[in-house]
């Protein structure tokens, strides 16, 4: 867990005080931002460090084979099930099962798990034996898990159960500052692994990485870093050129500070001009007086941003 931004250390100070507690926790960001690795350090701090921790995309699950991956069933219990197979909660028996994407489970099975976890019981498929798992459910989502919940897609009783302890992890973009951090790590890692000297990035290549938009997040960045060491060779600095982001992608300009501010202003006062006469339906004096601004300044304003009134007056 390599980070030193505040919202990042706030939620990773969670995972010592929850491994303790055979709690539900529910891992919440963006793809690549390290929702398993969070699962994984929870686990191996945990009392069942000894067993099994059985990560499960429940995304790739056929909806009609995900009850059967989760219970197994029974010898005979359909055309072709020759043998019984236990599933997934019987398999981490003592350990941890890690759901990512839990809101892409189908309905029927997210009620099967939710009785499961209430008294650690359940049936495999063709059989009218009870049995019993003690099995710690971690989840993990990178969507809008509430709006997931008020569209019905994720049963509102699992996701309480689900939902004691929150982990948010916040995207890359939003911490920075540990953006080199990161980087330094992936280096010395893949120079190691990958038999190269200890290289670096030069001063225009770290800016670059720092200013990037990374939606990919971390994964995203130890990818790019792993191609870079690749492509140095045997150079100790590695020259920087856009093409070690993906092609994909815009490439990185390392803007100056005051040209970099002069667009946010520009694109901010276009922006809020245009949202007040549409307000006012184009009228420039009410406008500007919503605005707290003189008539004179406002208009200037949108003689310098070239902003035709008439297609707000249009509205009316």
């Amino acid at each position: 867990m390599i980070g030193r931004s505040p919202t990042f250390v706030q939620e990773i100070q969670k995972i010592e005080l929850v491994s303790t507690c055979d709690v539900g926790v529910l891992i919440c960001g963006e793809t690549g931002t390290g929702k398993e690795l969070v699962a994984r350090a929870i686990h191996y701090l945990s009392s069942r460090h000894k067993s099994s921790f059985l990560p499960v995309n429940c995304g790739a699950i056929p909806s009609e084979l995900a009850e059967n991956e989760f219970f197994g069933h029974s010898q005979g219990a359909f055309t072709g099930a020759g043998n019984a197979r236990p599933g997934l909660v019987e398999e981490a028996d003592r350990g941890t099962l890690f759901l990512d994407e839990v809101d892409s489970l189908p309905l029927l099975v997210q009620t099967k798990l939710l009785r499961f976890l209430q008294d650690g019981s359940y049936r495999r498929l063709g059989s009218t034996r009870e049995r019993a798992s003690d099995v710690r459910l971690i989840a993990a989502t990178n969507t809008d898990i509430q709006e997931a919940v008020d569209r019905g897609k994720l049963r509102q009783d699992l996701y309480y159960r689900l939902n004691v302890v929150a982990i948010n992890l916040p995207p890359l973009r939003d911490r920075p500052e540990d953006i080199p951090l990161l980087i330094r790590h992936f280096l010395h890692r893949y120079s190691q692994e990958l038999k190269r000297p200890i290289c670096e990035f030069d001063d225009e290549g770290m800016a670059a990485l720092v200013q990037y938009d990374w939606p990919g997040n971390v994964r995203q960045l130890q990818h790019v870093v792993q191609r870079a060491v690749v492509l140095a060779g045997d150079c100790e600095r590695i020259p920087w050129h856009d093409s070690l982001l993906p092609g994909n992608e815009e490439s990185v300009e390392v803007e100056p500070f005051k040209q970099a501010k002069a667009k946010v202003v520009e694109s901010f006062e276009r922006s809020y001009v245009e949202k007040m006469l549409a307000a006012h339906y184009g009228n420039i004096s009410r406008a500007a007086h919503a605005a707290k601004k003189n008539r004179r300044a406002f208009w200037e304003l949108i003689r310098k941003h070239k902003i035709d009134v008439g297609r707000f007056a249009a509205s009316l």
